[in-house]
């Protein structure tokens, strides 16, 4: 271009405007780079000296840009095409800076906090050792590190939590992992490796004592644990079997095991398992998952700080299993000696011993507990108390505990032996004890609200204070005279300090508190006044019960119909009775041949009363069979007996268990004759003998038998009975 056409490009307005956008953005620019280069100032001159057309292609040449924008800007001739790009570029590389900046200042800013904190703490533990308050203890790593050292722990485990500790020492405050890595060192220093409770010399007949003074009854109970006391008296380092304790609910189960750790003078712990399906709450989480703890038996280890205590499984029937795993399975290692010496919680990562906790269980029922793990363990049961037995319990324990809770005393409520008979008879038909506490308990609150009506009356007589003979004796000693308040005769003073009379419980009180009667000893008659129906005995978690069977016919097709929610079990006991009893119909004098078919023309309906209770068990077969023949025959079934026993298809009696708790059951029914099977004979020395000795008891071989002490008259059988 022509020094002529530069001059009058260079008075075009466009031009003019972006030159001037040019200059400002490369003046930013050279702001920017003069704090960090002193050489830039230079290139501020040429901003006001050299041309514009020139200033582009110097500023363009000194950026460093990909060989294509450079061929781009070559091939640009127009002026007002290259200022653009030129104008471009130079905001690019201004912007690139500016963030550039930003972070490092961000970047600086952080390591200038940390460096500040830094020193600060300097500077404060300077202060501390000119003050002499240097204290390691306030060292939070360094008591920890203390407290591990003094833990006792083994040579491998110590090792590992050195390790642990030295990551920790590597780590901030502020690191995601440091509470857990601190959580679970400190774990590590509240375990009781070494530490033991001293266990004192053991004297059986204190323990005997300490035992017959809690628990009333239990005879055999009590004995198995003088045995299991006197075996770790002989030899303290004794592998003992894991006692289990079973039997319906509130017969003393979970007190027995805190008796027995008074008798060892060892601590005790209590872990209950109901309702536990998560295998981690037994060994524990792993420390890779958020909120990760350790399980409830080392947890439990280190809320009593020693590593021998007696520890109370309870509820251990109550486990179940799903997607997490399976508690009961968890527990085989924990119940085996052999193996619980080197038990491994999965948040813990390292063997721990077990082998000095002495375990004891509880439950309700057998069945629902694992095979393997019922093998570890050996089953003590607890049936249930006896009339007599809740008697003395109730007199013993059950009223002072209620009236001390209700803050009464014997001064204020008084229940006549009389009395709480009346209510183990008419108001509770239980194996255990609770709902007779229950009982006691209304009546105790029903006393408490009339005592606190009255608490206003007496609340005078206890504001007036008696003239104290200090006084009396001071003003008598000085010579001065004392004057006498004249009280009228009229007014009766003894009143005010009188304590009211006690509340004495009569059955008018029991009524009102705790309504009608629930039970009476005319059941049994009334549910049995008409054919078709027989009473059996049966075995529930909690404890023996009496179960009537009814049975009639109806206008049909030959069916037989079960009702009273029941399972597979005594379905087929049901269809087994009615089996044997139309084959020996006529041997029964229930047809005249052997031809004929009972079911002709007519169904069969055998209900079971309470059918909101799920049924089921191998022990209702010669019930079923005394009803239906009861039916067939029109005769009815004597109110004061009850049965017990399953059948073959010969008609053999089959033994059951849960003995004793039908005895008791049937006891408490008021029921005077139990049919029980043969077989079942060694189970009687189990029951009391102030209940066999009021009952009668009938052991029978064949159904035959069964029925003939089932009628008032019999049954007897046709003499061609070959079966």
């Amino acid at each position: 271009m022509t020094k002529t056409e530069l001059e009058q490009a260079e008075q075009d307005p466009d031009l003019i405007a972006l030159s001037r956008q040019f200059k400002a953005t490369a003046m930013e620019l050279i702001s920017v780079l003069e704090q960090k280069q002193k050489t830039v100032s230079r290139t501020k001159v040429l901003l006001d000296t050299v041309p514009v057309y020139r200033l582009a292609d110097i500023f363009v040449a000194s950026f460093e840009i990909s060989f294509e924008e450079q061929l781009s800007m070559l091939d640009s001739v127009d002026l007002k095409v290259r200022l653009s790009k030129a104008t471009e570029l130079v905001d690019r590389h201004l912007q690139s800076i500016l963030v550039a900046e930003k972070i490092t200042q961000k970047v600086e800013g952080q390591l200038s906090k940390s460096q500040k904190e830094f020193l600060l703490r300097q500077q404060m533990r300077a202060i501390k050792e000119e003050l002499g308050d240097n204290d390691d203890d306030e060292d939070d790593v360094v008591a920890l590190e203390r407290k591990m050292q003094t833990a006792g722990m083994p040579a491998n485990i110590w090792k590992h939590a050195q390790r642990e500790l030295r990551r920790l020492r590597k780590m901030q405050p502020q690191q995601p992992g440091y509470s857990s890595s601190r959580a679970y060192l400190e774990l590590l220093a509240d375990l009781p490796w070494q530490k033991v409770s001293e266990e004192r010399e053991l004297d059986l007949r204190a323990a005997k004592e300490s035992l017959d003074r809690d628990h009333y009854g239990l005879t055999k109970v009590k004995q198995r644990i003088i045995e299991y006391l006197a075996v770790r008296k002989l030899k303290p380092d004794a592998r003992g079997p894991v006692l289990c304790f079973v039997g319906p609910p509130g017969v003393g189960k979970t007190s027995l095991a805190s008796s027995i750790a008074k008798a060892l003078n060892r601590k005790f712990i209590r872990i209950s398992l109901g309702g536990v399906k998560d295998e981690a709450d037994i060994r524990g989480h792993r420390r890779t998952y958020i909120g990760s703890m350790p399980g409830r038996l080392i947890d439990g280890l280190k809320r009593v700080s020693v590593s021998n205590p007696v520890m109370l499984l309870d509820e251990i029937d109550k486990t179940g299993s799903d997607v997490r795993g399976d508690p009961a399975s968890a527990l085989l290692e924990v119940l085996d000696p052999e193996q619980n010496k080197t038990f491994n919680d999965h948040y813990l990562n390292v063997p721990f011993d077990l082998s000095k906790v002495i375990f004891v269980a509880t439950a309700n029922r057998m069945q629902p507990i694992p095979p393997p793990l019922l093998d570890r363990m050996e089953v003590i049961e607890l049936p249930g108390y006896t009339p007599e037995e809740k008697l003395r319990i109730a007199m013993k324990h059950l009223i002072p505990r209620v009236l001390e809770q209700h803050g009464l005393s014997s001064a204020y409520l008084q229940i006549p032996e009389a009395m709480v008979r009346l209510i183990i008879e008419r108001y509770t038909r239980e194996a255990g004890v609770r709902n007779l506490e229950r009982n006691l308990a209304s009546l105790a609150r029903a006393a408490a609200v009339k005592v606190a009506e009255q608490a206003n009356t007496l609340r005078l007589g206890k504001e007036i204070q008696p003239i104290t003979t200090t006084l009396l004796d001071s003003r008598l000693a000085d010579g001065g005279e004392v004057e006498m308040e004249v009280i009228p005769m009229g007014h009766d003073i003894s009143n005010t300090y009188e304590n009211p009379s006690p509340m004495i419980v009569d059955e008018a009180m029991l009524e009102k508190v705790l309504g009608p009667p629930r039970f009476d000893d005319g059941e049994a008659a009334d549910r049995v006044a008409s054919p078709g129906v027989s009473v059996g005995l049966v075995w529930t978690s909690f404890g023996g019960e009496v179960q009537f069977v009814e049975a009639t016919a109806m206008a049909g097709k030959g069916d037989l119909h079960l009702t009273g929610q029941l399972g597979d079990v005594i379905k087929e006991s049901a269809q087994l009775a009615l089996t044997w009893v139309r084959a020996r119909a006529a041997d029964l004098n229930l047809s005249p041949t052997s031809d004929i078919n009972l079911l002709e023309s007519r169904d069969i309906h055998i209900h079971f009363p309470a059918g909101a209770v799920p049924k089921d068990g191998p022990s209702a077969g010669v019930t079923l069979v005394t009803s239906l023949v009861s039916l067939f025959s029109n005769r009815k079934v004597r109110a004061d007996t009850a049965m017990t026993g399953e059948m073959t298809l010969r008609g053999l009696v089959l033994p059951v268990g849960g003995v004793k708790d039908k005895v008791l059951a049937a006891h408490r029914y008021g029921i005077k004759r139990v049919i029980l099977p043969e077989r079942n004979l060694k189970d009687l020395t189990e029951v009391p003998s102030p209940i066999l000795s009021g009952m009668e008891i009938l052991l029978v071989k064949r159904i035959e038998e069964v029925l003939g002490h089932a009628f008032e008259d019999g049954c007897p059988l046709r003499s061609r009975s070959k079966l």
